[in-house]
């Protein structure tokens, strides 16, 4: 699925292709459109701002960001987050990239929910973060073009976004709790879930095993 989308060009390369091909047979296309949505909004933000990332790294950045959510590829419990970055990596290197590529694609993914940092870092990693916020809450909307915007939403419309997006991170992190701590992902449990309390960090220091 190559071609151009608002003025950027859709990587054309074997493991763009593959990253496609992944996302389109493991996901819904819930996941898919917004992952689509995120590169390309990454991409109109990075060219606007004068970063220069990668775009075939950008791409798969953006295709693997949420495949945590929907399967787990630890055999340890751990962030969502980490196990689409830990299975982007595997996927760059079975597929010859260095591991610098690899490492670049895993930081982009294990941070891009993660507030403030990213946007400081390289340029993949600020750009995967800028596409996540920009489609899930809106963040720099008013700083693109409208009929972009327009014709990246015709292309993978949103649908209920807001509503199944919500449900699909509680499905995500209802059964691994524990991994939301000190991220925005608790918000999510905390809202659906009545049963769910998140620990904090004054707990953790008062409760320390030490005298003082």
């Amino acid at each position: 699925m190559t071609g151009t989308i608002a003025g950027v060009e859709i990587p054309d390369t074997a493991a763009a292709a593959e990253a496609t091909g992944f996302l389109r047979e493991t996901t819904d296309p819930l996941i898919f459109h917004h992952s689509r949505r995120v590169f390309l909004f990454a991409s109109l933000h990075a060219r606007n701002l004068g970063l220069r990332p990668d775009p075939e790294l950008l791409y798969v950045a953006a295709m693997f960001h949420d495949t945590g959510l929907s399967r787990p590829f630890s055999e340890k419990e751990q962030r969502f987050e980490l196990d689409g970055a830990d299975h982007a990596r595997a996927f760059l290197l079975d597929r010859g990239f260095s591991e610098h590529a690899a490492e670049v694609v895993w930081t982009a993914i294990a941070l891009h929910t993660t507030p403030g940092i990213p946007g400081r870092m390289g340029p993949e990693t600020a750009a995967t973060n800028f596409g996540v916020l920009t489609d899930a809450v809106g963040w720099g909307l008013d700083g693109l073009d409208d009929a972009q915007v327009d014709e990246i939403v015709g292309v993978h419309p949103r649908g209920e976004f807001k509503k199944e997006f919500l449900q699909a991170f509680l499905e995500g992190l209802k059964n691994r709790p524990d991994t939301t701590y000190g991220t925005v992902n608790a918000d999510i449990l905390e809202h659906f879930l009545p049963e769910f309390r998140r620990t904090t960090m004054v707990e953790r220091i008062t409760q320390a095993p030490w005298p003082s």
